[in-house]
């Protein structure tokens, strides 16, 4: 039986959404000492989510936007303390959320790699060893001593993905990190996520595209409204979800066709 590597249990996380807009400290005091108490609306991203993630496990994490996708593993990865239920993480995590999310832009390429590797508990030591085989997987050897506010988007995700695997993790979390980049890029950004992955990296993933979960992952998930409404073989899950997502095309379609506008998505 494969080691349990991760362990949610009954986690719900609820966020307090102010009807009322105050701007400043000054203001709130105010509205305190006056009696007046700002409105507020619960809402619950997760509720009642329960998992474990074992060694060999590659999850995918399904759902329509605002399912609740991104919330989760933030939760997981220990941006979000759970309003309820707990996460128990037995081996080491590298979450791949928002790259480049650690740099300064004022500073070059190769200073970021230091400064983005002290961000994710890299030594610098580590990090010098490690400086020469970033710089070449990022493909940005011309422009590394280049400040990154000339970079682009995409060049700043290239050297954020190369950074954040350069570590040997025990699990992995991708947060749609696979769409970042040129095609070239993201082939290769793929074929090193696979390669982690045969050698028994776990992960949990978050993507648009079904084609690249069924590719990935062994095991996957659908979130609705927060809450998970499946969980087993991805192939069996993907085929629901395939499902799922076009019955609510169909509904989008003939409201179109009913009152005339059209619907965002």
């Amino acid at each position: 039986m494969a080691r349990e590597l991760l362990r949610v249990e009954h986690v719900g996380m609820e966020f307090n959404l102010s009807k009322e807009r105050v701007d400043d400290f000054r203001e709130y005091v105010i509205r305190l000492l006056r009696g007046k108490k700002l409105e507020k609306e619960e809402f619950w991203a997760l509720k009642d989510i329960n998992f474990t993630l074992g060694e060999g496990d590659r999850i995918g994490i399904l759902g329509l936007n605002g399912a609740g996708k991104s919330t989760l593993l933030k939760v997981i990865a220990g941006v979000f303390k759970p309003t309820e239920g707990k996460v128990v993480r037995k081996g080491k995590i590298v979450p791949l959320l928002e790259l480049g999310a650690g740099f300064d832009k004022n500073y070059t390429g190769r200073e970021n790699i230091f400064l983005y590797g002290a961000v994710l508990g890299y030594s610098r030591k580590y990090m010098e060893a490690k400086y020469d085989q970033i710089v070449k997987f990022s493909g940005l050897e011309k422009f590394i001593d280049v400040p990154i506010k000339n970079y682009s988007s995409g060049m700043k995700s290239k050297l954020g993905f190369s950074i954040a695997t350069i570590a040997e993790p025990e699990i992995l979390i991708l947060d749609e990190v696979l769409s970042v980049g040129d095609a070239k890029f993201r082939k290769k950004s793929e074929r090193k996520i696979k390669k982690m992955m045969k050698e028994g990296t776990a992960v949990l993933f978050v993507s648009h595209s079904l084609p690249q979960v069924e590719r990935i992952c062994n095991k996957a998930m659908i979130l609705d409204q927060g809450r998970m409404v499946a969980m087993g073989e991805v192939h069996e899950i993907a085929e629901l979800y395939r499902e799922m997502t076009e019955d609510k095309t169909d509904a989008e379609t003939e409201l179109e066709a009913q009152v005339g506008i059209e619907v965002e998505e």
